[in-house]
Formats: structure tokens, C-alpha cells, sequence
């Protein structure tokens, strides 16, 4: 089979595009025919060696921690009825998903409803899993104006749709006039570029007299700063994220200056919520089969998987970013 392979830290380019022996599913594992293998950014700081939440891994090494397709071959221990059925799974530490086959634990599978693809599976399964864990956090109301930063990138994709389905006037920020364009036709109320110095302007005239009252960021730097100056005393500033390379920087001071309350949507805020990760994995698989997500996705061929890992790092891409073998 063919697979990316990855030998040392450094650039996209050492992403290698090989053959390599199918790998075999040990106790409790199913080997996936993959239809669809997920790109997050955080894979690309995995690739560079660069500091990160997670430690890196031992090399080589083949990426990919969220896969979509069918079972091809079930290991020890595993009911044979997986046999062929479509699944999707969030390999974790493990990796391995950027390959047309891939092995999977059994207790990390979920059949995908019949009225998703694979692709929109693998958006849901990591993507779509931490919107439906911010939303949880957020607890968005139609008494809410919210800003969304990054709206066109695969989470703020969902987050807008979700805060329109609240009832909150939307504004989604994104970089660039097609972004924005597509932020627009998401259903975004305002839809404002953030690469435009005088955006935060905008979204003060756009909002009248209605008060900002919550901020879901996953951009920071200067974005992230914009945005929370915003946000009207009482707000609600929850953090997601930092695609801009660092997130937002703020200090007891801004809490105590502006009104505020501020948190991380991520990380053990998330891991504590009833359940773990799993029930927010069924959540948004449910709900984007049942259209109230609708996820937007950028494929890729598998091997030109270094030209996805620039496209992201870039910010070229909307949507979910997604290799199909």
C-alpha cells in the first residue's frame, strides 16, 4: 500500500509519499480501508519538531490521528461483525492515518451514518468533536452577539452555524475577501477581514448598540487581541486555539479592567466534561447527520500531502483539510 512517511523533523517537504507493508491489527484492532485521513494544524507542528501539546513522536513515522472507511480485517479478540462496515475513528497517539490502510482500535470506532461521507466523518471526529466541546462550554443564547475569528476554517465553520442555530447574531472573521465570502453564505449575521486594519472598526459599527458578548477564539495574536478588546464588560472570551502562532495573550489585568471572564475550551476544560471525548464524538457525528452541522472540507490527494501541510500552514485552505488515498 501506499503511505506518507516522515524520517526526520524539518518542512512539509519531508513528508515522503512510499510504499510500505500493509500494516496487520493486533488484540482488539480492525484494519481500515481508508476512504478519508483528517489534516489538523497541530500535525504540522508535529512534523516540524517544533514545540507543541504534544511530545513529539519517534521517527520514522507515518501522520494522521483521524480516519474514515471501511474495516478490511478485524485482529484478535474483535467480533468479526466489524467486517466491512463503515467506520470512522480518532487514532490519538498512535498516528498512522495518512495511508490507505490504517489499524484502529475497536473501542475507538463509530459506524458513520449512512448520510455522511467519509470526509464529513473525519471532520466531526476531531474537527466537529471540539466545536460540539465549545458549544458545551459557551452555552450560547439568542440574547448573545458572537464573534467567531478564523469562521471559515473547519471549527469556525461549525461555531458559526451553531451560534446562528442559537439565535445570536454572528459575526465571523476570516483572512482574505473569499474567506469572508464564504463566512457570508455560512450564515454569518457580519462577515468582516481581519487581514483589513480597520475590522474591529467595522464590527463596532455593524454592532450599533448591541454589546459583544462573546468571543470564541482559535486565531490569537493580533486577531485574538482585536477581538477581546471587543468584547463588552461581562463577556465571555473562550480560547480554542492559536493559528496564528501564539494564543491570545492577556493578563489578570484585562480581567480585572474589563469585565470579563476569560478560558482555555480545550484541553482539560474539555476531558472534564460528562463522559470525556467519546459522547462529543457521537454528538457531532449525529449532528451533522442530521444537518445541523455541515461541515466544509478542502481535499487533497494522499500524495500530496506536503502540499497540504503548506496549503494550512499558509492559511490557503477553508474548512476541514482531508487526504484521500
Amino acid at each position: 500500500m501506499h503511505a506518507i512517511r516522515q524520517y526526520e523533523f524539518g518542512p512539509a517537504e519531508n513528508l515522503r509519499f512510499e510504499e510500505v507493508p500493509d500494516p496487520v491489527p493486533g488484540e482488539g484492532q480492525v484494519l481500515i480501508e481508508v476512504e478519508a485521513a483528517g489534516v489538523h494544524l497541530i500535525d504540522t507542528t508535529i512534523r516540524s519538531g517544533g514545540p507543541g501539546p504534544l511530545p513529539p513522536p519517534a521517527l520514522p513515522m507515518t501522520p494522521g490521528r483521524e480516519v474514515a472507511g471501511r474495516v478490511a480485517g478485524t485482529g484478535p479478540g474483535v467480533d468479526p461483525a466489524w467486517q466491512g462496515r463503515r467506520v470512522v475513528a480518532y487514532l490519538g497517539m498512535t498516528s498512522g492515518g495518512y495511508a490507505a490502510r490504517a489499524v484502529a482500535a475497536v473501542a475507538s470506532l463509530h459506524e458513520i451514518p449512512e448520510r455522511l461521507s467519509a470526509p464529513a466523518a473525519v471532520a466531526m471526529i476531531g474537527t466537529g468533536r471540539t466545536a460540539v466541546g465549545v458549544l458545551r462550554l459557551a452555552r450560547l443564547s439568542e440574547q448573545d452577539a458572537v464573534l467567531v475569528t478564523g469562521a471559515a476554517g473547519g471549527l469556525g465553520t461549525l461555531l458559526v452555524q451553531a451560534a446562528q442555530r442559537a439565535g445570536a447574531l454572528v459575526v465571523g472573521a476570516a483572512g482574505g475577501p473569499d474567506k469572508v465570502a464564504r463566512v457570508q453564505r455560512n450564515g454569518a449575521d457580519v462577515a468582516v477581514d481581519y487581514l483589513d486594519s480597520g475590522w474591529a472598526g467595522k464590527v463596532r459599527a455593524e454592532l450599533g448598540e448591541r454589546d459583544l458578548t462573546v468571543v470564541l477564539d482559535g486565531v490569537g495574536g493580533e486577531q485574538g487581541r482585536a477581538a477581546l478588546e471587543l468584547l463588552a464588560p461581562l463577556g465571555r472570551f473562550l480560547i480554542f486555539g492559536g493559528s496564528a502562532g501564539a494564543p491570545t495573550q492577556l493578563t489578570t489585568q484585562d480581567l480585572y479592567a474589563r469585565g470579563i471572564v476569560a478560558s482555555s475550551a480545550i484541553g482539560p476544560a474539555m476531558m472534564k466534561l460528562s463522559g470525556g471525548l467519546r459522547p462529543l464524538e457521537e454528538q457531532a457525528l449525529r449532528d451533522a447527520a442530521e444537518g445541523w452541522f455541515t461541515p466544509a472540507i478542502t481535499p487533497f490527494p494522499l500524495a500530496e500531502a506536503a502540499r497540504a501541510h503548506t496549503a494550512l500552514e499558509t492559511r490557503a485552505t477553508v474548512g476541514k483539510v482531508v487526504l484521500v488515498p
